[in-house]
């Protein structure tokens, strides 16, 4: 176990599958609290018996993270089971890829409620509890789609991620001081979000891409490693792709 982690309150949303649920599994071997919310309560339960069955602590939360007072539930619940929340993890996301000339414009704007307002409704239900305590840790969750724009086919996606990255560095300098920010940036990650496109040609395109993923666990360690630093350390970004990956 991590002395950094140990009994450390984790808030991780899109956690039924992927990287939320490696992120969920790791941190509890680790001695965190972990929090998991998603849509699909039933999977969230599975995973949080799994949890507990392995001598972890864990809850399940069902919430749209589209929906603000779902985000704000979240948090109280985990106060109100644990005391406090010490990590808020925005990790749902949506990747629908196609080029923009096909319009598709209700999946820009999925992708839009979900990866933006979604983190920032998660930010929102969390600061207020983070500023009340004196301490809070918010890790974000970009892509390296939102450091290069992954077109064609990914722009309005590498939009969301591209805000994401801008939302986490100004929370950063506003709130800084005591409560922490890191943004985490992966490539090619094994997880669901590789079926988000429902634009046949450009799926096809993502398949091939996510032959070379690596497994969501990596991504995990990563998360752990920023969360286990000194509270005086800040560890702001961190950018992994497989070794395979050129973009």
């Amino acid at each position: 176990m991590s002395q950094g982690i140990q009994n450390k309150v984790v808030v991780i949303t899109g956690a039924s599958s992927g990287l939320g649920e490696a992120t969920a599994r790791h941190l509890a071997k680790q001695g965190a609290k972990v929090v998991l919310a998603a849509r699909r309560m039933d999977r969230l339960e599975a995973i949080v018996q799994e949890i507990k069955a392995a001598g972890g602590q864990a809850m399940a939360h069902a919430i749209d993270v589209t929906q603000r007072e779902d985000l704000s539930a979240l948090v109280e619940a985990a106060v109100a089971t644990f005391g406090q929340v010490d990590v808020m993890i925005n990790n749902a996301g949506l990747m629908a890829i196609s080029p923009i000339s096909e319009l598709r414009v209700d999946e820009w704007d999925r992708m839009i409620d979900i990866n933006v307002k979604g983190v920032l409704y998660g930010i929102a239900a969390a600061l207020p509890v983070f500023e009340t305590q004196g301490f809070g840790h918010f890790i974000n969750i970009s892509s390296v789609a939102g450091i290069k724009v992954f077109s064609p086919g990914g722009s309005v996606y590498s939009g969301t991620k591209y805000a994401v990255r801008a939302i986490s560095d100004g929370l950063r300098h506003e709130v800084g001081g005591k409560i922490r920010t890191t943004t985490i940036e992966p490539g090619a990650v094994d997880s669901e979000l590789k079926f988000g496109s429902g634009h046949a040609p450009s799926a096809a395109v993502v398949t091939e891409f996510y032959k070379q993923a690596i497994p969501a666990e990596s991504v995990a360690r990563a998360i752990a490693y920023a969360i286990e630093q000194p509270a005086d350390v800040d560890i702001n970004e961190i950018v992994l792709r497989p070794t395979s990956q050129d973009f």
